[in-house]
């Protein structure tokens, strides 16, 4: 029986080598994009799979429902939610219009998505899950001298990450595997169309970050960090967080009190 493979951002970088390296492992495909020649032009390179190409724009309740009834109707063995955009700017500078895009492509239709096709993934009692986040959803401590102003694609990427660790633990046991990929700065065209200039900075290849995805699956990892070589600094960060949460109280703490 062939296996269907969903992906979503699939005419570049990161989308685009999930669709090449599933192709060659012989998935079937439905590749998503909003441009239909590239598309078009995947589905003719690869005549010995059967892909599906769909120009959707996850940019919008359209795009986002059309792909959802994907989701539910067809036996996916696999989705990757890839599709993202950037926007850095500051916030107060952030065009209503480019937060409401940033958020729908980030947040709404990798939300939407998983949830048309996790129902059937449970009846199956099997499926992957793959969210493409990044690196900079664990940025947020970080100096803003540091980093580009990011206030709002920080926060679609630290919402992939919890939202996948926390469903990760929800389908324990059904056969339903969820991971949240977390690469760096990664060399595609994500960051030249946002007019941004990185030729200077060293940059993995989106090759590479789909292979960390692929071992990290057989890894059993939920949080996949292609570029971290010590795994205990995650695991560290994410005890950090357990710890914190269990600390809490009914009772006010001290530091709250009146002196």
């Amino acid at each position: 029986m062939s296996t269907l493979a969903l992906v979503t951002g699939a005419t570049s970088g990161i989308g685009r080598a999930f669709a090449e390296r599933l192709a060659a492992g012989g998935h079937d495909l439905v590749i998503v994009g909003r441009r239909k020649e590239r598309l078009e032009e995947f589905a003719a390179s690869h005549p010995e799979v059967v892909v599906r190409t769909v120009a959707a724009d996850l940019s919008t309740d359209e795009g986002i429902d059309t792909v959802a009834e994907i989701c539910a109707a067809e036996p996916l063995t696999m989705l990757v939610n890839n599709a993202g955009v950037s926007h850095y700017m500051p916030l107060a500078e952030l065009p209503a219009a480019k937060a409401r895009e940033l958020v729908h492509v980030k947040v709404v239709a990798p939300t939407m998505l998983t949830r048309a096709a996790v129902a059937g993934m449970q009846a199956r009692g099997e499926g992957t899950i793959v969210n493409v986040a990044g690196m900079i959803a664990f940025s947020g401590p970080a100096p803003h001298a540091q980093m580009p102003r990011r206030a709002v694609y920080a926060g679609t990427l630290a919402h992939l990450v919890a939202m996948s660790q926390t469903l990760s633990a929800e389908l324990e046991g059904t056969g339903v595997t969820v991971q949240v990929l977390c690469p760096g700065v990664v060399a595609t065209e994500f960051h030249e169309r946002q007019g941004l200039d990185m030729s200077a900075v060293p940059r993995m290849s989106a090759d590479d970050v789909v292979t960390a995805s692929l071992r990290g699956l057989e890894l059993g990892e939920t949080v996949c960090a292609p570029g971290v070589e010590d795994a205990g600094l995650l695991d560290a960060v994410f005890r950090a967080e357990l710890a914190a949460f269990g600390g809490q109280s009914p009772r006010l703490a001290t530091r709250y009190r009146a002196v």
